[in-house]
């Protein structure tokens, strides 16, 4: 008879040295465009040390960024902040009010 594991993870959130969600997507598109901007700079001619230190520095920053946000607004924090950003303050409403009722209007032939 065969055995199988079960996932015990199931429902839970992609996690990955404390990161958690969409900050996982951030740091990892965050440190492929450094890399991509690391090759372009040094195909195009640029001095070596530069692209080293714009390599090492772009992805500590990267780095610390990414956690910080992880850190200060947590799992679901980005997506409540631009939902709060999207939510109208208050709602104008520049219609006449008299078009809200509807008057009954009596005709001849009725």
């Amino acid at each position: 008879m065969s055995t199988y594991n079960i996932n015990k993870g199931i429902g839970r959130t992609v996690e990955f040295k404390g990161l958690k969600a969409q900050y996982l997507f951030i740091f990892a598109g965050g440190l492929l465009g450094i890399l991509i901007l690391v090759m372009i700079l040094y195909m195009v001619g640029v001095n070596s040390f530069i692209c080293l230190f714009t390599g090492t520095g772009g992805s500590s920053l990267i780095v610390w960024q990414t956690f910080s946000l992880n850190k200060k607004y947590g799992e679901h924090g980005l997506v409540k902040i631009s939902a709060h950003k999207r939510h109208p303050h208050y709602i104008i409403c520049r219609k006449a009010i008299h078009r809200y009722f509807k008057f009954k209007t009596k005709t001849k032939y009725a």
